[in-house]
């Protein structure tokens, strides 16, 4: 799908790469926009193996499109905020790899959406920003929770506090990024990595994406037990038995 608010354009090696367009808006997050990416992720084509995330013009996403704002009482406030972090949650979890191809513009909501993907790779003109306490509101899409613990709670309170922002750079350093590349060169990178993901066993691209985000949030003892469940279900799965002789015969397995 060429047109429209999202792009979706999909490769024959099961890559899904995703285009939000909203050129003239920063790509600023919309409810049709939001919309269109939960409805990505709730369904996914079949065949799709991973998913590449990027905007057009020069942002990746600007945050909440303000020009949109509808006013609402606590009540509605509190279940957008809800769907928000419903949609996050399916592009977290739903079972996708999810890469990042990020420049201009990561800014509240984006950088909420940003951290809802796995692989982050930013550009030289990547800005990182929290904003919304200048303009006083708080965070409504996950930020709390997911930049909070990238950050801790800390240089959260100090981001938000004074609206600074970080460069590329500083967000590799910090963790909102987990690569930087040359200008230009984000998309392809991304691309690369999103390959290589793909050609991992299915089962476990699942299985760290559900376990290691949750494990997180458990005690030692809960999260040792977690971790040898996913170890059975994934060491005695038929793609693992595939890989170990696969690497005996030295070929590659057939899951790739």
């Amino acid at each position: 799908m060429a047109d429209g608010i999202l792009k979706i354009a999909l490769s024959d090696d099961g890559i899904a790469t995703l285009t939000m367009n909203r050129p003239d808006k920063r790509n600023a997050m919309s409810d049709d926009l939001l919309a269109a990416l939960d409805g990505f992720f709730s369904a996914p084509p079949a065949g799709v193996k991973a998913v590449v995330l990027t905007g057009t013009a020069g942002h990746f996403c600007s945050g909440l499109d303000l020009s949109e704002h509808v006013a609402r009482d606590a009540e509605g406030t509190m279940r957008h905020s809800r769907g928000w972090h419903a949609s996050m949650d399916r592009i977290q979890f739903g079972g996708l790899p999810v890469v990042s191809a990020m420049f201009g513009a990561v800014i509240g909501g984006g950088l909420e959406l940003a951290t809802a993907t796995h692989v982050r790779i930013a550009e030289p003109s990547t800005i990182f920003q929290l904003p919304e306490g200048r303009r006083g509101i708080f965070v409504g899409g996950g930020a709390s929770v997911r930049v909070g613990r990238i950050l801790g709670a800390d240089r959260m309170i100090e981001m938000m506090l004074t609206g600074r922002k970080y460069d590329a750079a500083e967000g590799l350093a910090l963790g909102l990024a987990h690569y930087s590349v040359g200008e230009g060169e984000a998309l392809a990178m991304a691309e690369d990595i999103a390959r290589r993901i793909a050609s991992n066993a299915p089962l476990s691209n699942y299985i760290m994406i559900q376990a290691i985000a949750r494990v997180e949030d458990m005690s030692k003892a809960d999260g040792l037990f977690t971790e040898s469940l996913c170890a059975a279900l994934t060491q005695t799965s038929p793609d693992a038995l595939e890989g170990l002789q696969a690497f005996l015969q030295k070929r590659d397995p057939s899951f790739r």
